[in-house]
């Protein structure tokens, strides 16, 4: 039984002829998938019922179950989603003034085990299909209406997008055909933690794509006991890997920056942030900690955070603040888990 949303235009054009349709279909397909949001083939009325029927005995709509719901007093909405198999991830909506953005997960549970992270406390269970990953932004985009457009796909939820890279990429190709969800590729961000062969094929096979770097730190001893994998890819391996990367003034990299008290939010630690970056098109995104239970990391002071933002900028390194969005539903950065509330409290 074919995943009919985890085919890309092509393919879905050469399955819906190997099923003994004219190619003229495969357009009206992805509308009602992609522009209607359609969650079954019966409401695609411009196709027979012998047709319909063909398509069911050959194809199944996936969609996922949204088993938890929580509005933010920010606005923000964060989904738990059921897979298929009883697995759960969690998706953010955040609108905006004038666009809204949809931060999406990759993965089932995270194999990285970042030390500050909530998502790292289950480990990892699995990669997410394409189907999976895609239906996050229709099952979202359905529940919010299709009048709050969603125009920014961020892949900085739950796992480690470089790690499923081939379901990512397809997703992106769904997420930015035209003929599909139709997004532009200026407004895809693909987050990592420094997999360096994701990098290196990010950079090959989707050079229109933003990436975004979770730094951390500015030394390896620091960076390996927040993100073990620092000892596989150290920062100067990843660092020599963003300055051949194709990016831009106009697309430049995102260097995010979590603010740890104590640990990585000195003057000097600011200092060697800006040598790193030098002569590489960035834009540092400064994240606030946001405290979950069980934590022992604190948040530095707002003052000390804008001290260090002085530091870049007079170095010449555009830097920002990131207001967390969410917070008080657990759905900021660093925060998600796939579990309900008393799930996450046993």
């Amino acid at each position: 039984m074919t995943d009919i949303k985890s085919l890309t235009f092509p393919e879905l054009q050469n399955f819906v002829v190997s099923i003994g349709f004219k190619k003229y279909r495969t357009s009206q397909i992805a509308k009602w998938l992609y522009k209607k949001l359609a969650t079954s083939f019966d409401e695609m009325t411009d196709i027979s019922k012998k047709g319909r029927k063909i398509l069911k005995e050959n194809a199944e709509i996936y969609n996922l179950k949204i088993v938890n719901k929580e509005v933010s007093k920010d606005g923000t909405i964060k989904y738990l989603f059921e897979l298929k198999d009883g697995n759960r991830i969690e998706t953010v909506f955040i609108p905006e003034r004038d666009w809204n953005t949809i931060c999406v997960s990759t993965q089932v549970g995270c194999p990285i085990g970042c030390k500050f992270c909530f998502t790292a406390k289950d480990g990892f269970t699995r990669n997410l299909t394409t189907s999976e990953i895609v239906d996050q932004y229709l099952s979202v985009q359905r529940d919010v209406g299709i009048e709050n457009r969603i125009s920014n796909v961020v892949f900085m939820g739950m796992g480690e997008p470089l790690l499923n890279f081939e379901n990512v990429k397809k997703s992106i190709e769904i997420l930015t055909d035209d003929r599909m969800i139709g997004l532009s590729k200026r407004k895809i961000t693909v987050s990592t933690c420094g997999i360096i062969p994701g990098i290196k094929k990010m950079a090959k096979e989707m050079p229109k794509i933003k990436l975004a770097l979770s730094l951390h730190a500015t030394e390896d001893e620091t960076r390996e006991n927040l993100i073990p994998l620092n000892k596989k890819y150290s920062i100067r391996e990843i660092m020599k890997e963003l300055k051949n990367y194709p990016a831009d003034n106009i697309r430049r990299i995102m260097i995010e920056y979590l603010m740890l008290e104590g640990i990585n939010d000195s003057p000097e630690d600011a200092v060697r942030l800006s040598k790193l970056v030098k002569g590489i098109p960035v834009k540092v995104n400064l994240i606030p900690f946001n405290q979950y239970p069980g934590s022992s990391f604190k948040t530095p002071s707002r003052e000390k955070i804008e001290a260090f933002q002085k530091i870049l900028w007079d170095r010449g390194i555009a830097t920002f603040i990131r207001d967390s969005r969410g917070q008080d539903i657990s759905a900021a950065c660093g925060m998600l888990r796939g579990k309900d509330k008393e799930t996450s409290k046993q």
